[in-house]
């Protein structure tokens, strides 16, 4: 199993900057890669983001594209989301995802691809 927990959430206003952490444990080695996805307020959840766990792959939504960064550091078993230039519609309740399936090649951005999931940190953006 995989665990996951986001922080760095928060609120600031519009064309700020937060960067989002997603500290892994367990069998982190059994990931293909880590997704961000996000949910607002009466909308299903949508992806964001992601980076493969070895290669440093990495692949965006092209809502985010330029203004978001998905990094990770091996060593601390942890991905980040580095989100600039912030709007009010980046508004949501941010989760990290893993994908574990075996032979996995490329990644993907379908929600119930993931196995594991953290609980979620908001982030808010005023205008």
């Amino acid at each position: 199993q995989v665990q996951l927990e986001e922080s760095g959430g928060g609120l600031v206003q519009a064309g700020g900057s937060l960067r989002l952490s997603c500290a892994a444990s367990g069998r982190t080695y059994s990931s293909y890669a880590i997704a961000w996805f996000r949910k607002a307020p009466e909308k299903e959840r949508k992806f964001v983001a992601a980076i493969t766990w070895s290669g440093g792959n990495t692949y965006y939504d092209d809502s985010v594209k330029g203004r978001f960064t998905v990094s990770k550091d091996a060593a601390k078993n942890t991905v980040y989301l580095q989100m600039n230039s912030l709007k009010p519609e980046d508004t949501a309740v941010y989760y990290c995802g893993a994908d574990t399936t075996s032979g996995r090649t490329y990644i993907v951005t379908t929600e119930w691809e993931y196995d594991y999931w953290g609980q979620g940190t908001q982030v808010t953006v005023s205008s």
